[in-house]
């Protein structure tokens, strides 16, 4: 457990997403406990319909590197950042035993000025790594550091949780009220939801419209905005059907506009 006080947190981490990073345990068991999700086999497939072209890969928040790796054994110059000193051992071990040359950065999402501008054609944050960022402005940060680092005509794939999902189950049908109450009363942290399986930290679940408003914002055309659902398959038959609830999350691709 971190003893550090709260100011000397990285900005944008809270308490428990710091003690996510820092455990040791969580960065050895991290591929084991997550393969039986089909998101993890459909988002790079995702990733490939979108990176056409070989060339400068960026992996924000890659974790244990299953993107970088993956691409950078296809052909692309990747390179990984991750804030997790653990995660980021692991991804180099990965690389390793694979044959794969990347590149490591040990930055957060929110503070990325060590990435020079207009440097990489494809950038990737899946599984909702995005919403993992603590704070509304400082998600904006990110999603302007990402447009920043892309090559004009360069694209960013991107992964969220869909918040209008939680209408299936009881629990979340009351969180999707306190929630409303928040956003009336001008609350800043509308969307987060707490995870109890991934030591209690809060992960921002976004609405369509929201995600897409933010991407517009930082700059980006929308490429495509994909439904997921918990199917094997990951696909959500009807997308045109209320995906608003039923969709688990979205896939988008989005594009930096050349000019």
């Amino acid at each position: 457990m971190n003893s550090h006080p709260e100011w000397k947190l990285p900005t944008g981490t809270s308490r428990e997403v710091w003690n996510y990073v820092i455990d040791a345990e969580q960065a050895l068991s991290y591929d084991q406990t997550l393969p039986r999700n089909p998101l993890l086999r459909y988002d790079l497939q995702f990733a490939t319909r979108w990176f056409t072209s070989l060339g400068q890969l960026l992996d924000l928040g890659c974790g244990t590197g299953r993107l970088m790796v993956s691409f950078a054994r296809r052909g692309f110059s990747a390179v990984g950042v991750d804030l997790s000193f653990e995660m980021f051992n692991v991804a180099l071990q990965k690389a390793r035993q694979a044959g794969a040359n990347v590149g490591m950065v040990r930055a957060n999402l929110v503070e990325l000025d060590c990435l020079r501008d207009t440097t990489f054609e494809c950038a990737a944050c899946l599984f909702s790594t995005l919403g993992m960022i603590h704070g509304h402005a400082e998600r904006r940060q990110a999603l302007a550091h990402f447009y920043r680092v892309l090559k004009p005509g360069g694209r960013l794939v991107l992964h969220v949780y869909n918040r209008g999902f939680h209408v299936w189950t009881r629990a979340g049908r009351h969180w999707l009220i306190r929630d409303f109450f928040r956003h009336c009363l001008g609350h800043a942290n509308r969307g987060d939801f707490t995870q109890p399986d991934l030591g209690g930290f809060a992960l921002h679940h976004f609405t369509r419209r929201e995600i897409v408003h933010e991407l517009r914002r930082a700059g980006f055309r929308i490429l495509e905005v994909e439904p997921v659902s918990l199917r094997d398959d990951s696909r959500l038959r009807w997308p045109w059907c209320c995906s608003r609830w039923r969709a688990y999350g979205y896939l988008i691709a989005a594009e930096r506009l050349s000019t």
